[in-house]
C-alpha cells in the first residue's frame, strides 16, 4: 500500500533480459533500512526487492536495489519506462502511523495513458492526459489519480469520441521537482491507476449492488 507522495528518484542502472528481466535500480534511500522481499513503487508499479548494495563511490547512505520484472510487468507499463538511464518515481511501502499525505495507491497500474500537451500556467505547468475507454467512467474531476505513482487531483474531463476521456493536472514547482513530471512532453506515455474506491464503485455497479 502506498500513496502517492514521491520519495526519491532512481534511475535504471542495468537492465537483464532473461526468464523475468532483472532491474537495478540506483536510489538514495538507505538500502540498509531495506529488507529483501520488501516492496518499493517504481513510477506506480508496486515490485519486490530482490538484491541490493550500498554505493561505497558515493558520500551518503545509497545504493541501489534490483527487482525482477515479469512479462505481465513489461506489458502493462509504460513502454520505455524500463530501459537504461530512465529516471523512475520511487516510494517505499506505507507503514503504519505514516501520514497519508496523498491517497490511497496500490501500486498495480490500470492502464497506459499519453500526455496530449503541456502548457506553462504561471509556476506551474497544466498537463492534459488521455486515458482510454477502460478508464475513462473512473476518472472524475476533482477525483484521485496516480500517474506514473504521483497522487494528482483531475482538475477536468472532457470525454472523447472515441470514448477516451482527456483530463487535465496542474503540477506545481515543487512536484516538477521532487518527480519526473518535469519531463512531461506531449505523447509520452504514462502509467495510470485510477482511485481504488471508484474500482470497487464499478464493481459492485456491475454487480447490481
Amino acid at each position: 500500500m502506498f500513496t502517492g507522495i514521491i520519495t526519491d528518484i532512481g534511475t535504471v542502472r542495468s537492465r537483464e533480459d532473461r526468464g523475468d528481466t532483472r532491474l537495478v535500480i540506483a536510489t538514495a534511500y538507505d538500502v540498509g533500512t531495506i529488507d529483501l522481499g520488501a516492496s518499493i513503487a517504481c513510477s506506480g508499479a508496486c515490485l519486490t526487492v530482490v538484491d541490493k548494495g550500498v554505493d561505497y563511490a558515493s558520500n551518503g547512505p545509497g545504493g541501489w536495489f534490483a527487482i525482477d520484472a515479469s512479462a505481465e510487468t513489461l506489458a502493462r507499463t509504460a513502454p520505455g519506462m524500463w530501459d537504461e538511464g530512465r529516471r523512475l518515481n520511487l516510494e517505499r511501502a506505507l507503514k503504519i502511523g505514516d501520514e497519508l499525505g496523498g491517497h490511497i495507491v496500490t501500486g498495480h497500474v490500470d492502464d497506459i495513458g499519453r500526455i496530449v500537451s503541456v502548457e506553462p500556467v504561471g509556476d506551474s505547468v497544466t498537463v492534459t492526459v488521455a486515458a482510454p475507454a477502460s478508464l475513462a467512467p473512473h476518472i472524475a474531476p476533482k477525483g484521485s489519480i496516480t500517474v506514473d505513482g504521483v497522487s494528482l487531483t483531475v482538475n477536468d474531463v472532457i470525454d472523447q469520441p472515441d470514448g477516451e476521456a482527456h483530463f487535465t493536472l496542474n503540477i506545481i514547482p515543487h512536484t516538477q521537482e521532487m518527480t519526473t513530471l518535469n519531463e512531461a512532453a506531449a505523447g509520452r506515455p504514462l502509467n495510470l491507476e485510477i482511485d481504488i474506491l471508484a474500482r470497487y464503485l464499478a464493481r459492485m455497479q456491475a454487480r447490481g449492488a
